[in-house]
């Protein structure tokens, strides 16, 4: 009889790594005071029934682009990252992204 147990490698937490930066930063905006959770997790749901209207989620990507979605509305409505200023950096890194050779690192021009 063999007593050995097996341990498996553990599931990772998170499917990609952007999906732990930005629960991340957002507790730790959270700690920092910049809103409080129950407010979070309230506009949060509103944000995820709203995006589950079309569709059934499924908890990976779609589910923290709603999360994303939520944090960037608060960070624009208390003037922390306006969206006017946030939108033309994020579409210069998509572009970036989206033109760099598989392997290559992303960078912006200028």
């Amino acid at each position: 009889m063999n007593d050995c147990v097996t341990i498996g490698v553990p599931e990772p937490v998170f499917a990609e790594p952007w999906h732990a930066q930005v629960f991340a930063l957002t507790v730790h905006l959270n700690e920092t005071g910049r809103f409080a959770w129950g407010e979070w997790a309230e506009r949060f749901s509103t944000t995820l029934k709203r995006h589950g209207l079309s569709r059934e989620l499924d908890g990976g990507d779609d589910y923290f682009h709603a999360w994303l979605e939520t944090l960037e509305a608060f960070l624009d409505e208390d003037g922390g990252a306006l969206k006017d200023e946030v939108s033309p950096i994020k579409d210069a890194w998509e572009k970036a992204y989206l033109t760099t050779p598989h392997g290559a690192p992303v960078a912006l021009d200028g």
